[in-house]
């Protein structure tokens, strides 16, 4: 059985104003810093074979911070980049709403293809680390696709996912199963290195 725990990268400081990111290559701020250290004190006690990353400075530095205590192999991977939101990033919420209240932003990656890539990932990770346990450090909109793809589309009702959440999928009898989404518990601990 091919465990994967997601892990959503911490905050940055357009996740505090908030502004779409998409893309945006963003980093960490202190708070997320700090997040990805609460990450990294709750998985150092379980058994973990590979840290997937998504190839996005967010994504990186919250992997980075976690393998502190695991000193495992990184691998990033594309597929897990942040979709592509085109003229909306940047923008803050009340600024997409007068801009593009209908949600279609203009040159942004399209919902099929974007689809198709993080399940394609998902794939490949089953393919390269079957029936290994993963961490796969990623984005909010990656892990909300991936989850109501792996759903067959019930998960659409979440509409948010925490900084630094867990969400743990299973692969088992052919077929992908969500165990939890967006866990936040071990963010309510104070986080020692």
């Amino acid at each position: 059985m091919t465990k994967i725990c997601l892990i959503r990268h911490g905050e940055t400081e357009w996740n505090a104003t908030g502004r779409i990111q998409g893309s945006t290559d963003i980093p960490l701020n202190e708070k997320g810093m700090e997040q990805a250290g609460k990450c990294r004190d709750a998985l150092k006690a379980g058994e973990w074979d590979v840290i997937i990353t998504s190839p996005l400075t967010r994504a990186k530095q919250t992997a980075t911070i976690i393998n502190e205590a695991l000193g495992m192999e990184i691998v990033e991977m594309e597929y897990f980049a942040e979709r592509y939101f085109g003229d909306a990033e940047g923008m803050t919420l009340q600024e997409r709403m007068v801009h593009y209240p209908t949600r279609e932003y203009p040159n942004q990656e399209d919902s099929l293809s974007f689809s198709k890539r993080v399940v394609e990932g998902m794939n490949k990770i089953n393919e390269n680390f079957k029936d290994k346990r993963v961490l796969l450090v990623a984005h909010g909109a990656v892990i909300h696709r991936i989850l109501t793809e792996l759903s067959e589309g019930r998960f659409q009702t979440v509409s948010h996912l925490n900084n630094a959440c867990f969400s743990h999928v299973h692969y088992r009898d052919n077929k992908w199963n969500i165990i939890e989404y967006n866990n936040i518990e071990h963010l309510e601990f104070t986080s020692e290195k």
